[in-house]
């Protein structure tokens, strides 16, 4: 299915947002999930079943001041 990955189209065969977050190379990565706007916590991901064309938003954190 196609979604939306911080404003980039990708592919995914994944159902769940767990499955795509490891096929796009995030398993395992500390980050911050929404989808569609809505905030998703790490232990949600692997219920959460994505759709054609949602949004995903991936934020990692970052050092320094």
């Amino acid at each position: 299915m196609k979604i939306r990955v911080n404003d980039e189209e990708k592919t995914v065969t994944g159902a769940s947002l767990a499955d795509a977050l490891a096929e796009l190379g995030y398993d395992g990565a500390v980050i911050a999930t929404a989808v569609n706007g809505d905030f998703t916590p790490r232990q949600r991901r692997a219920q959460l079943m994505l759709n054609e064309g949602d949004r995903l938003e991936l934020l990692a954190p970052m050092r320094g001041g």
